[in-house]
């Protein structure tokens, strides 16, 4: 019940902190308040309570942003893993956090390829509000025209944000590459795996960058991928080979 506590508290305040548009909804007594209550139900309800808060601070930005939202995270959340939506909350949480890189590696540690979905799905998520977070001011439309103007605008600049695809390019490489390593029969194979897996995400980014002419905070990617390597050393050092194994097989 504390982990789950935190992982709410932090949820709701990363989001209040970056798409805090409704000024009740994003007070610090609401953000307590909720994360007390999430903490008492299953964890779904905390997907549920962070999906209900992002569609809220979408619709004090305006209808075409919550029309899109909604669709998105109704799509991406409920219709394609609605099994893995911790997965879909936790990873732009990462990104909000500055450490994206840690999701596929910690999540190649201890799962299988089917969380691929749920992390390029959190990837999309991170990538949709981070364009609302910068374009609310002119998201402002009159008449169905104004929101039609919107939607298109909206759509538009997400799915053809450049970042957000060499992004989730690189964490699918780098999962698949974790996830290969370390069911090895070899020494240290998760140590590879995780050293791999951070040199694969630093590199791909750094090319995929160079080739789509994006930039990036080196500093961030190798500061991020460092603390990637860390928080795997400490997943492969707490659940042991046999528990990994077991837990890779576990269905989301």
């Amino acid at each position: 019940k504390a982990v789950q506590f935190i992982v709410a508290l932090a949820a709701f305040y990363l989001i209040n902190d970056n798409v805090g548009f409704l000024s009740a909804a994003a007070s610090p007594v609401a953000t307590l308040a909720l994360s007390i209550i999430c903490t008492f139900f299953p964890p779904i309800i905390t997907v549920l309570a962070a999906t209900a808060l992002i569609l809220a601070h979408m619709y004090a930005v305006s209808l075409g942003a919550l029309a899109v939202t909604a669709m998105i995270m109704y799509i991406f959340y409920f219709r394609l893993t609605p099994k893995m939506a911790m997965v879909v909350l936790l990873t732009p949480i990462a990104f909000m956090l500055k450490i994206p890189y840690v999701i596929p590696i910690a999540y190649a540690l201890v799962t299988g390829p089917i969380c691929l979905i749920a992390i390029s799905c959190g990837a999309i998520v991170y990538y949709m509000l981070a364009y609302v977070k910068t374009a609310a001011a002119g998201m402002e439309g009159e008449g169905a025209e104004g929101l039609m103007g919107q939607i298109s605008a909206y759509v538009k600049q997400v799915f053809q944000n450049k970042e957000m695809w060499i992004v989730i390019v690189a964490f699918i490489i780098c999962f698949l590459l974790v996830y290969t390593l370390r069911r090895q029969a070899m020494d240290h194979a998760w140590k590879i795996a995780i050293g791999a897996g951070a040199v694969a995400n630093v590199l791909l980014i750094v090319i995929g960058d160079i080739a789509l002419g994006v930039h990036t905070s080196y500093a961030s990617l190798i500061l991020g991928n460092i603390a990637a390597v860390v928080i795997g050393l400490i997943l492969a050092n707490t659940f042991g080979k046999h528990e990994i194994s077991a837990i890779a097989g576990l269905e989301f």
